[in-house]
C-alpha cells in the first residue's frame, strides 16, 4: 500500500512551434525515463490524428473551423483522460507525455470564438490550463533562432513558412502563459543540448537526481524592480494572478512549510510545500496539490510568527524568455510595501543576462540569493533586528532553490 502512495504520476505537456524538436524530444524523454524504471505513456497529438484523415484548414469555412476545434478539444480531453486513468492505476512511477495540450487550440482561433466555445461547453480554461497538467514545456520553433534548420518536407501536416511559423510559435507559447510550471526551451544551443535541456528541466521539476548524465544549465535569478509600474500596454501578452502565501507551524527547527493559494477569475488552486533540511547535500522540497477543503483545514496550522504574503503575479514572455513578476500587496508586512521582484530561469550571465531582461521595466539590481528578498524573511512578523528566525543561509532560498556546485537547482517531489 505504501508503495502505491509514494509513486508519482506526472502529466507533462510537450508543445512548441513548427520544427521545434517536439517529436525527437518526446522520443528521447521517453527513453530516458524508461531507463529510470518509469512507465511512460505518450498521448498522441489529437490535431495530427484528425488532420491526417484528409482535413485541410484552408478548405474550411469559419463555422467549420469552429466546430473542428470544438470537436478536437472534446476528443483530446477523452484521449488524455484514458491515459491519465491508466497512470493512476500504474504500479510504477508514471510519466504521461501529452503531445500538445488543451490550451494549444487557442492559438488557432480568435479570442471571441474561443470564449464562446468555453461558455457553450461549460469549460473553465483557467482550470484546464493550471490544474490539468503538472508542467508545460514549449520547444521554440527552429524558425525563431535556428532558421537554417527549419524545414517542412519531412512533416506531412506542416506547410508553414518561416514567418507564419514564428507567429504560431509565439501564439502557442502565449496560450500557456500563467501555468505555474511553464518552461521555454529556446534555440540558444545546438539541437542536442536543446533536447538535453528539456529533459533536465523535467528532472528538476520532479526532483530527480540526474548526476552527471545531463549538465545543469539553468538557475533561478531574481531582480528588484523600481516603481512606478509601466502601463499595462507596455507589456506583451500576460496573465495576472492573485497569490496568497501562509507559513505553517513545523516540527523541526529547519523545516519550512507553507500554503499557496493562487487564483484568477475566482478560480483557485492550492499547493502545500514542505522544505526539509539537506539530505546527501541536497535540500528536498515536497509539493502537493490540495483540495479547497484540505487547504482550509491546513490553514488552521498557520504560524503566527509569520504574516500572510499577498501578491499580484504577472506572467509574460519576452524574447522567448518566461518571466514572473511579483507585485507585493497589502495587507502584507509593511516592509513589503512597494516591493516588485522579477524572476526567471536562465543559464546566461553578465551582459548576456542583462540583454534578455525586459527593457520596459526599471530594473534596479539583481538580488538572487539575498536573504532580504527571501519570502520567508519578508513574512516574519517581528522586526528583523529582534528575531532569531531570520534565515541567512543560501539553503533557505524560496521556491525550492538549492545552491549546489554553483548552480541553483529546483527540487520538487511528491507530485501526483
Amino acid at each position: 500500500m505504501d508503495a502505491i502512495e509514494e509513486r508519482k504520476v506526472y502529466r507533462l505537456v510537450l508543445t512548441g512551434g513548427p520544427c521545434g524538436g517536439k517529436t525527437t524530444g518526446q522520443s528521447r524523454l521517453c527513453t530516458f525515463f524508461e531507463n529510470l524504471g518509469w512507465k511512460v505513456f505518450r498521448v498522441p497529438e489529437t490535431a495530427t490524428i484528425l488532420l491526417s484523415g484528409g482535413i485541410k484548414f484552408a478548405d474550411l469555412v469559419a463555422d467549420e473551423v469552429f466546430k473542428f476545434q470544438e470537436n478536437l478539444l472534446r476528443t483530446m480531453i477523452q484521449i488524455e483522460n484514458t491515459y491519465f486513468e491508466l497512470g493512476r492505476t500504474s504500479t510504477k512511477n508514471c510519466l504521461i507525455i501529452c503531445d500538445r495540450g488543451f490550451m494549444d487550440a487557442s492559438a488557432y482561433i480568435s479570442k471571441e470564438k474561443w470564449d464562446r466555445m468555453m461558455r457553450s461547453n461549460h469549460w473553465n480554461p483557467v482550470e484546464l490550463r493550471d490544474n490539468r497538467y503538472n508542467q508545460i514545456i514549449h520547444m521554440v520553433s527552429a524558425a525563431n533562432g535556428a532558421e537554417e534548420f527549419y524545414a517542412t518536407e519531412e512533416h506531412s501536416c506542416r506547410s508553414e513558412g518561416v514567418t507564419l511559423a514564428r507567429e504560431l510559435d509565439y501564439k502557442s507559447a502565449s496560450a500557456w502563459i500563467g501555468h505555474p510550471y511553464f518552461d521555454v526551451i529556446d534555440n540558444s544551443t545546438d539541437f542536442e543540448n536543446k533536447v538535453n535541456r528539456m529533459i533536465e528541466c523535467v528532472c528538476q521539476k520532479l526532483g530527480i537526481d540526474i548526476g552527471d548524465r545531463l549538465s545543469i544549465t539553468s538557475r533561478k535569478v531574481k531582480f528588484l524592480v523600481s516603481g512606478p509600474m509601466p502601463p499595462d500596454s507596455s507589456f506583451p501578452a500576460y496573465q495576472d494572478f492573485e497569490v496568497v502565501h501562509n507559513y505553517l507551524q513545523c516540527a523541526g527547527p529547519r523545516v519550512q512549510a507553507r500554503l499557496r493559494k493562487r487564483g484568477q477569475n475566482d478560480r483557485w488552486s492550492y499547493i502545500h510545500t514542505i522544505r526539509r533540511p539537506q539530505q546527501h547535500g541536497q535540500s528536498i522540497e515536497v509539493r502537493t496539490q490540495l483540495s479547497h477543503r484540505d487547504y482550509l483545514n491546513m490553514l488552521t496550522q498557520k504560524d503566527d510568527a509569520h504574516l500572510p504574503i499577498f501578491k499580484k503575479r504577472r506572467c509574460f514572455l519576452v524574447n522567448n524568455q518566461y518571466f514572473q513578476m511579483d507585485i507585493y500587496k497589502e495587507p502584507s508586512h509593511p516592509r513589503c510595501k512597494g516591493l516588485i521582484l522579477l524572476e526567471t530561469y536562465t543559464s546566461l550571465t553578465g551582459d548576456k543576462l542583462k540583454n534578455i531582461l525586459p527593457t520596459f521595466l526599471n530594473i534596479a539590481k539583481e538580488v538572487t540569493g539575498q536573504p532580504d528578498y527571501s519570502m520567508f524573511n519578508l513574512s516574519l512578523r517581528e522586526d528583523w533586528n529582534n528575531t532569531k528566525k531570520f534565515c541567512y543561509s543560501l539553503d533557505d532560498l524560496d521556491d525550492g532553490d538549492v545552491k549546489t556546485n554553483g548552480h541553483s537547482k529546483k527540487i520538487i517531489n511528491g507530485t501526483a
